[in-house]
């Protein structure tokens, strides 16, 4: 079979890190197209991968019927746009997370998928990620028992991205670190639980370290070179949260930045049989009764680069018209969730949905 023709819309940090390298990396993957509206971004990209073309129109991209599947790696206010009229040219689609700014821009992309019969994935990596996926085997053949709570820490101290910049200007990301951070620990805890129904949220999300950007001190910055630190700065910084599902319920506090000097980034799943505390992109521990004593058990397992797994699986995927594990049909559960916090903060009470 002739190689799979892919497109990367957006030019930036995420597509350079994970999305670019892995197709370069993939023998049944072809780039013919890096699309940016900063032309420099995708002539570079044309130079340093030495393959494709540079384009500022991402129409040019999904006009062209040789393209087969496109990675959206842009500012989220553009994702639910381009996503779209690339499904309905055709393509089959990966954007990155989040889906959207919002549920309501989410559910317009999964019903594009619906109508046009066309792939969309989401870039909630760590549904690749081996750790993650053993987490979930354990869970899946009942090694942990019933998982009655979840508790869910993402946690760092004065490391707000881009301060200024599209990912603290609501209009453009739709919200702060829970819509940045957030949603990959949140995705982690569905896909291991097998993604349960919404019952019930509650939150409070706070917008308050960096009132002042130009006085802000900052330990380290993502995405650095997009501050501005005359632009807006209006997302939550720190989030906490109360969920009930149809199985488990989950706790959250998420920070970009606090006044503690300690990061704490982990998930810890509760079972009546054993625990599992993952650390956020590293190993995890379970935890259970040996001897009347509660012994932790480190897990070994083979590692792989998750991003690399995730474009592998994608052109797999737009090979055999089959969905990803991070579909939008599954992910857009999330996105409820997630707006529901939203909501929950902005109007001071519960939110119920099923």
């Amino acid at each position: 079979m002739s190689k799979i023709k892919v497109a990367v819309i957006g030019c930036g940090t995420i597509a350079n890190a994970a999305h670019i390298p892995s197709y370069v990396n993939n023998p049944d993957a072809e780039i013919l197209y890096f699309c940016d509206i900063i032309p420099e971004r995708a002539e570079e990209a044309v130079k340093k991968y030495k393959c494709g073309k540079a384009v500022i129109d991402y129409h040019d991209v999904i006009n062209d019927p040789e393209v087969d599947a496109v990675s959206v790696c842009t500012p989220n206010n553009v994702h639910a746009l381009i996503s779209i009229d690339a499904l309905n040219a055709g393509k089959q689609v990966l954007c990155e997370k989040p889906p959207a700014r919002t549920y309501t821009e989410a559910k317009t992309m999964s019903d594009a998928q619906a109508k046009t019969g066309n792939m969309l994935s989401i870039g909630v990596v760590n549904r690749f990620n081996a750790g993650v996926n053993k987490i979930k085997e354990l869970i899946d053949n009942d090694e942990l028992g019933e998982i009655y709570h979840v508790y869910v820490s993402f946690r760092a101290q004065r490391s707000i991205p881009g301060l200024g910049g599209a990912f603290t200007t609501k209009e453009i990301a739709g919200g702060g670190v829970l819509i940045d951070w957030g949603v990959h620990y949140l995705d982690i805890v569905m896909y291991c639980l097998s993604d349960p129904a919404i019952k019930t949220v509650s939150g409070k999300g706070f917008c308050k370290l960096a009132q002042n950007m130009k006085e802000y001190e900052y330990e380290s910055m993502w995405a650095e070179n997009t501050k501005n630190l005359d632009g807006i700065y209006d997302v939550d910084d720190f989030i906490t949260g109360f969920i009930r599902t149809a199985g488990s319920t989950i706790t959250l506090n998420g920070a970009w930045a606090q006044n503690i000097g300690v990061s704490e980034t982990y998930i810890d799943f509760l079972g009546t049989k054993a625990g599992i505390r993952l650390q956020y992109g590293a190993d995890f521990q379970l935890y259970k009764i040996d001897n009347v004593k509660l012994k932790g058990i480190s897990f070994e397992y083979d590692k792989w680069d998750m991003f690399q797994k995730e474009i592998d699986s994608f052109v797999d995927t737009v090979k055999s018209k089959k969905k990803l594990r991070s579909n939008i049909d599954t992910v857009i559960i999330t996105t409820g969730m997630m707006q529901a916090l939203y909501d929950s903060s902005e109007s001071g009470r519960e939110i119920v949905l099923g």
